[in-house]
């Protein structure tokens, strides 16, 4: 059986909060460890995601019951996107991936790619023919994420403080 037929996109639910928390601070030590300066401020942490699930934002890409990644997706506007140095692709309604984090033992087999194309799928099935997505100038895998899956880079938007580079892919 094809391995990524065992791929499901579901919500996360609270009792998954500590699970998804390791992943998150894996994911924050190996931000640190590329020399990166994103999520080395205090955030996201354990409330991030409390929130996140509890508004019915927080989703889990799981195998086999097993959780291998977690994104915030939002289907709706994103103030932060309202006030873009640059220009949107699109004006309409569209989906937002924040937080997205890959457990330490899927590293490698392409599963935030993945998790990217579920949620062009889910982003369809509700309507919504856009994804627009925010990373650091210095998170290099997001970035090669991206690229590959053909995300047009629209100019910068500012989140906390800090300039983000901003992309949008337009779906069919």
């Amino acid at each position: 059986m094809n391995s990524t037929q065992q791929l499901v996109l579901r919500k996360a639910v609270i009792s998954e909060v500590p699970v998804i928390w390791e992943i998150l601070q894996d994911a924050i030590e190996q931000r640190r460890l590329d020399g990166s300066t994103q999520w080395q401020d205090g955030y996201p942490n354990e409330l991030t995601i409390k929130n996140d699930i509890e508004n019915g934002y927080g989703y889990v890409l799981t195998e086999n019951e097993s959780i291998l990644c977690y994104a915030a997706i939002i289907f709706g506007k994103d103030p932060a996107y309202e006030n873009i140095e640059g220009k949107w692709l699109s004006d309409g309604d569209y989906t937002v991936v924040h937080r997205v984090a890959v457990s330490k033992l899927a590293k490698g087999k392409g599963i935030a790619t993945k998790l990217f194309e579920k949620i062009e799928g889910l982003s369809i099935e509700n309507n919504i023919y856009s994804i627009k997505v925010d990373t650091n100038f210095d998170n290099v895998p997001m970035l090669k994420i991206l690229d590959k899956l053909k995300y047009t880079y629209c100019g910068e938007v500012y989140l906390r403080g800090s300039a983000r580079k901003a992309f949008e892919k337009l779906l069919h």
